[in-house]
């Protein structure tokens, strides 16, 4: 899965990457169980889904879902 061409806001309420969001992993992210997450992991699950819009227009896609699975070993 990859997803490109985020569009941030300034403030950390409108960052829209985990990278942003945790500060390149130096303020880890709460998740809504208590755990905390700097960085993806391997059994984690992602969700995208987008839109722009315009007066009039709104185009979009629905979610995305992927899973991240461990890298193989050779």
């Amino acid at each position: 899965m990859l997803a490109t061409g985020t569009i941030s806001g300034p403030n950390s309420d409108s960052y829209g990457s985990l990278l942003e969001i945790t500060w390149k992993g130096t303020k880890p992210l709460t998740l809504k169980d208590g755990s905390t997450r700097t960085f993806l992991k391997d059994g984690d699950e992602v969700i995208l889904s987008g839109f722009c819009q315009g007066e009039g227009y709104r185009v979009g896609f629905g979610s995305c879902t992927g899973k991240l699975v461990p890298a193989l070993s050779l």
